[in-house]
Formats: C-alpha cells, sequence, structure tokens
C-alpha cells in the first residue's frame, strides 16, 4: 500500500535537496557500498550504503555525506537510512517486511528509464529523480530493474505517526547484536 507523501510534511525538505543529496552519494567509493543482508531475496545487485541503522546513526558514514545527514535531521523518528543501489538485471523477489511501526520511503536518486520499478500490493511505481514513494513496508513487495543501468535511492525508514511510544518490534538486545556485527 502506497501512501500519500503530502500526509507527512517532514518529508518535503527531501524532495526539494534531491540533487544535493543525489551528488553526494555519488561521491561514494565504489567500495563502501555492502550487499543488503537478506540475499535470498535478490541473489546478487542489492547494495546499500547505512547512515541509520535500527535508530543508531553511523556517524562515519554520515559524515561523508554532511548534507545528507542534515536533510535526514528534520524526519522525526527516523530508525533507518541509507543509500540503496540495484544494478542491472537485479529482481528483489516479493516479501513482506516484519517492523509494524514504521514507514518506508524511498527518493529517486538516479532512476534509469524503462523497466525500473516496484510494486506494493496490487499497485506498481515506478521512481524518478526527486520522487517520494511512501509505503507499508508489512505489505507484500518486490522491485526490479530490467534495464542496463543502475538505480540508486535514499531509504528510509520513520515511526509510523501514533507509533511513538509502541514497544519495538525488535528487542533492544537484537538490535544491539545486529549493530556490532555490521560495524564488526
Amino acid at each position: 500500500m502506497f501512501l500519500d507523501p503530502d500526509r507527512f510534511p517532514f518529508l518535503a525538505e527531501l524532495p526539494r535537496r534531491w540533487a544535493e543529496i543525489r551528488d553526494e552519494y555519488l561521491a561514494l567509493p565504489e567500495d563502501t557500498f555492502e550487499p543488503w543482508v537478506q540475499r535470498e531475496m535478490y541473489g546478487h545487485g542489492w547494495s546499500v550504503y547505512g547512515l541509520v541503522a535500527f535508530g543508531t546513526r553511523i556517524e562515519a558514514a554520515l559524515a561523508s555525506c554532511p548534507r545528507t545527514a542534515d536533510a535526514l535531521a528534520g524526519i522525526p523518528g527516523l530508525t533507518t537510512a541509507g543509500f540503496s543501489r540495484m544494478a542491472p538485471g537485479t529482481h528483489i523477489r516479493p516479501h513482506e517486511g516484519w517492523v509494524t511501526t514504521v514507514y518506508r520511503t524511498h527518493l529517486g536518486l538516479v532512476v534509469p528509464g524503462g523497466e525500473c520499478a516496484i510494486r506494493v500490493g496490487r499497485q506498481t511505481r515506478s521512481w524518478h529523480g526527486g520522487g517520494l514513494l511512501v509505503f507499508d513496508d508489512t505489505v507484500e513487495h518486490e522491485a526490479w530493474n530490467r534495464t542496463t543501468a543502475t538505480r540508486a535511492i535514499l531509504l528510509l525508514d520513520f515511526t509510523r505517526p501514533g507509533q511513538e511510544h509502541a514497544a519495538p518490534d525488535v528487542p533492544p538486545a537484537e538490535v544491539a547484536r545486529r549493530i556490532a556485527r555490521r560495524q564488526g
């Protein structure tokens, strides 16, 4: 289920600043991206550069992208953020997220024309530079890039309005374990 980005006024700054966010993404060294951890969903071709993981800021990464960090600072309840790349020919198979207290947002940065899209539930949409897609990650979704160019977005999760005081979906010990594994 896609949601209207206008419902979340704090996201409005992202499209206004998308070109500078894109430029910071483009300046990152190729070898700083890591494969998305759930490789069973895609095999190869999906990589990320993390900025915020499980609510914890990745300070070195944020320092490398100060304008992006500044834009993210205005998003209340930010739990996850990073640059997400999908190589040509990549298909992220249908799956459902498990965190019920957040909404996921994609800001298009580098988007090839053609068959490059995401399906959430029964709706399919394409990304475009500076465009926002907001959706419920717990609804079945899949994404594909059937073009010859890499697709890049800023991916982020924020706490759903009204869920600010809900118990976390992931126990704190598990969050700490995941962050330690990622930084180790």
